[in-house]
């Protein structure tokens, strides 16, 4: 089946000095189909007004499209109830609502287990749990193909009071998936709790909470073709609820008097302030228009990721990093003896975007003893004509740098 999706997306159709847009950084942001941002815009044009808290019309249309996307969130991912589903500007904020909440619950004894492919928001966050509460962070091996070392995961349970386990559903570097299923089983075998960031995700895969089995799952709007600025923390209800509220205001109290104040319900009680409405009604819109897609929109996806990398290695002096057997949206690479900065510049020259960097995962870099690397990434709007202007791009910067 052909699958071409482009003409949805209007920010793939223009031109860089004569040189149609190839877009391979969906991994960073992906780009907004133009439903979802004529739902932002049909919000702002007939319905803003501020939720929960005025009589009016127009606050009571607001408040019900904005719970309506709650709602739509928890089928999304299978939740038990739509009071798990709390919004936040991102995967970010979600992580480190999570971690600040959870600090009660941590003793100077315990561990926090990290996967060390992961990204920076899904480290920085327990570490400074850690340090407010004495604990040890302790990162997971890798294997030498750069997946998580299961075992080792094991030993790690085993030997010591681990109290956290923070893993990512699918890296942002190598697009690595883990088997979050099996390691909540082990995990909670041994009393720890399971966050995962599932960033990378959402875009990609089926996300069932459910099935995966892990207390906490954060995600952000705009990896998975809706709007920056919103974003998703689930966790089951009797945890969520233990939660100490990382920012406090209006919308998320019971009653405030000068003696004391008391918080309400989730999910209000971990929402404090105005949210963003508007980016909350566009993450609907991505979810409707990601229900929309066929099987083998997603088919089509994968196997744009499979030739990527096979048409890669083809190519002189390429190397390719991670697991080809267990990978989703990205591949990570660089060319012998040459700055991956370089080879950006070359490609977005002839109008090809690709992330170069340590991709907010420095202490991976370090585990593959590299400064840096280009991630090309895909979403369901790539196409075979994107794989080709790429590869294309590749061999004349190949040849310039010979």
């Amino acid at each position: 089946m052909n699958i071409d999706l482009k003409s949805q997306f209007p920010a793939l159709n223009q031109e860089f000095e004569g040189y149609p847009l190839c877009y391979l950084d969906t991994a960073a942001t992906s780009q907004k189909p133009q439903s979802v941002i004529d739902a932002m815009s049909n919000f702002y044009q007939h319905s803003n007004a501020n939720v929960h808290r005025a009589a009016h019309r127009l606050s009571a249309r607001a408040t019900q499209a904005f719970e309506a996307v709650r709602e739509k969130v928890a089928e999304f991912i299978n939740a038990g109830q739509n009071a798990e589903v709390i919004f936040t500007s991102g995967t970010t904020h979600s992580i480190n609502l999570l971690a600040w909440g959870l600090t009660p619950r941590l003793a100077a004894d315990e561990v926090i287990l990290i996967d060390s492919a992961a990204h920076h928001a899904n480290i920085v966050p327990w570490q400074e749990l850690a340090r407010r509460s004495g604990a040890t962070v302790i990162p997971i091996p890798l294997r030498q193909d750069l997946t998580l070392d299961e075992q080792a995961f094991l030993t790690l349970l085993q030997t010591h009071k681990v109290k956290i386990v923070a893993l990512c559903h699918v890296s942002n570097v190598l697009g690595t998936i883990n088997d979050i299923a099996a390691l909540a089983e082990q995990a909670h075998r041994y009393g720890a709790l399971v966050a995962v960031d599932g960033a990378q995700a959402v875009a990609h895969h089926k996300v069932d909470v459910q099935a995966l089995g892990c207390d906490f799952y954060s995600f952000s709007g705009h990896k998975m073709y809706g709007p920056a600025g919103v974003g998703i923390l689930w966790g089951r209800f009797i945890q969520l609820d233990r939660l100490t509220p990382l920012m406090t205001g209006g919308e998320m109290i019971d009653t405030v008097s000068f003696s004391g104040t008391t918080y309400g319900q989730l999910p209000n009680r971990l929402e404090a302030g105005t949210p963003a409405i508007a980016d909350v009604i566009g993450l609907g819109a991505a979810i409707d228009f990601m229900r929309s897609l066929p099987a083998a929109a997603f088919a089509h996806e994968q196997q744009m990721l499979i030739q990527l990398r096979s048409r890669l290695e083809a190519l002189p002096g390429i190397l390719v990093y991670g697991n080809p057997h267990q990978q989703s949206g990205a591949v990570a690479f660089n060319l012998s003896g040459e700055h991956h900065q370089d080879i950006g510049i070359l490609l977005d020259q002839q109008g090809v975007a690709v992330r170069c960097g340590h991709h907010c995962a420095q202490p991976l870099m370090q585990l593959m003893q590299i400064s840096g690397c280009c991630r090309a990434s895909v979403g369901i709007y790539t196409t075979q004509q994107d794989i080709d202007r790429f590869i294309h791009a590749m061999q004349d910067a190949i040849e310039l740098l010979a």
